[in-house]
């Protein structure tokens, strides 16, 4: 068997057995892309455009829509050059590449949902003291926060990860790397660096599991706040700025819990294949139309974006 040190490239899980299918999956993930590049690209550039926008909610929108680019721009533009060039080899580099920025993207969007959550809960809870508590600031400073603790998990897992002597072949039964299917190859001698991992493990789930909990709890006396509102208008407004927060929690963390409660050990390739395409390309994709399906605001600064880009646009073909 292989160990770490001869080990310069993996084979990740081939998409297809034909080829006629692999250039369908190649099509059909380039679809996917490209709408999560488009949605979450227009989504970046209303808020950053548009000044009436410029507020905590869609400045933390902003940095939503950029950790969706980058998580999803993590996988799928490898899986779908391997499905277009009938390959499934990937780098050392490359694996350890694309496992760190993953966890750095998917951690720092965790973070930030729980932050999100924080605005909504000053602003329905505590209106008086919004300009406060959420000043550009606190604003920049939770922001960075959330970054700062997706690179830092991020590192952690991914050095003790390829710390890891491997033994076990470089065959990765998933379409990107991702650090339960690494630690399978590991060596069974090297049951202390697996425990090290495992212990990471724990600790950003019970990390997690805290986020949880203060989502769950802002949420709670959000609802109870709105149900006191005497005003049936007022419950309204207060419930749709909540709800699309709402929704991206729930594809969040309903396809990632999925994903961890599976059985690992006796899964089946094409139920890891699914689980992880969920919970690694729905969200991001989805996130966009979730946020603008019932936002004016959005929608009015989507319009004026376009507008300005067929503007712009024509005035060329004149010059031209």
């Amino acid at each position: 068997m292989p160990n770490s040190s001869s080990i310069s490239e993996f084979l990740l899980l081939a998409l297809a057995d034909t080829r006629q299918l692999q250039l369908l999956h190649f099509w059909l993930l380039l679809g996917i892309y490209l709408a999560a590049l488009l949605g979450n690209g227009l989504i970046s550039t209303a808020v950053a455009c548009d000044h009436r926008l410029h507020t905590p909610m869609y400045f933390f929108l902003l940095n939503l829509a950029l950790l969706d680019l980058g998580c999803i721009s993590t996988t799928l533009p490898k899986a779908m050059a391997n499905a277009l060039w009938d390959t499934r080899v990937i780098s050392y580099a490359g694996c350890a590449a694309q496992v760190f920025f993953f966890v750095f993207f998917l951690s720092a969007e965790y973070c930030l949902l729980t932050i999100m959550s924080y605005d909504r809960y000053v602003a329905i809870c505590k209106p008086l003291h919004y300009g406060t508590l959420l000043g550009s600031r606190a604003c920049a400073t939770m922001a960075a926060a959330a970054w700062g603790i997706g690179f830092f998990n991020s590192l952690l897992h991914t050095a003790s990860t390829f710390s890891l002597p491997l033994c076990q072949g470089n065959a990765v039964d998933q379409f990107f790397c991702e650090i339960p299917h690494i630690l399978k190859l590991s060596c069974s001698k090297s049951f202390k660096s697996y425990l090290r991992e495992v212990g990471f493990l724990l600790f950003s789930v019970c990390l997690a599991l805290v986020f949880f909990v203060f989502i769950v709890v802002s949420y709670v006396q959000i609802f109870r706040a709105v149900l006191r509102m005497p005003s049936e208008q007022g419950r309204h407004k207060a419930f749709s700025t909540c709800l699309p927060h709402l929704a991206v929690v729930s594809l969040f963390l309903s396809t990632g819990s999925f994903a961890q409660m599976k059985p690992f050990s006796n899964s089946s390739p094409f139920l890891d294949l699914m689980v992880s395409f969920l919970y690694s390309v729905l969200p991001p994709t989805l996130n966009p139309i979730i946020y603008s399906m019932r936002n004016k605001e959005i929608k009015h600064a989507l319009s004026k974006v376009l507008q300005n880009v067929h503007y712009s646009s024509f005035n060329k073909m004149h010059i031209c």
